[in-house]
């Protein structure tokens, strides 16, 4: 599909991955996937601005792992209204991992490599008047590299622990009651 710049961020800001990918075998890997917007053309459209993309790894990780956590999770999203946050990180909070650079093949803007993927995500229960009543959170953290037949099951976290490796306050609008038991689950079969 064509990909396009962002008309709210300058073009001069963004990488030209328009009519190709990334250098040094990386892909352009969506943060929103496109089945998760296909049923708006334009919110469908905006999955394929280059401001949605980051380079990943295409075998073994985009095209793998990560490609059957997004199907699951899209699976899931058919009978009930999840909440999905994705991420990259290049460092957790009080590390320093070097910083691998690529280039597009389109562009020279120098261009930082992920370390870290990850997503989390909220399921809500609702009483007729639409106050939360119940909520269940799962987190998945990967290392940027090849997963050779691994499960994305293998990856479930706690909410807790990715907001604790990127420092982020996730689902921050849920009644604290209800988000600090929620963001402690770790178990993809609890979910």
């Amino acid at each position: 599909s064509k990909w396009y710049y962002n008309p709210a961020i300058a073009t001069s800001q963004q990488v030209n991955i328009c009519d190709s990918s990334y250098n040094d075998g990386y892909s352009r890997g969506h943060l929103i996937p496109k089945a998760s917007r296909d049923a708006e053309s334009t919110m469908l459209k905006e999955t394929y601005y280059v401001t949605n993309a980051v380079p990943q790894i295409q075998d073994n990780f985009n095209s793998g792992v990560w490609s059957s956590l997004e199907n699951e999770l899209q699976n899931r999203a058919a009978s009930q209204r999840l909440y999905i946050v994705s991420g990259v990180a290049f460092n957790k909070v009080g590390e320093t991992k070097s910083i691998t650079y690529t280039t597009a093949k389109d562009d020279t803007k120098s261009i930082p490599v992920p370390n870290y993927f990850y997503k989390v995500v909220l399921r809500i229960t609702t009483s007729s008047s639409g106050t939360v009543t119940a909520a269940s959170t799962i987190g998945f953290w990967f290392e940027h590299k090849t997963y050779t037949n691994d499960s994305y099951v293998n990856y479930a976290v706690s909410v807790n622990q990715i907001e604790a490796w990127t420092g982020f306050d996730f689902f921050v609008n849920l009644p604290d009651t209800i988000e600090n038991g929620a963001e402690s689950n770790s178990s993809w079969t609890s979910f």
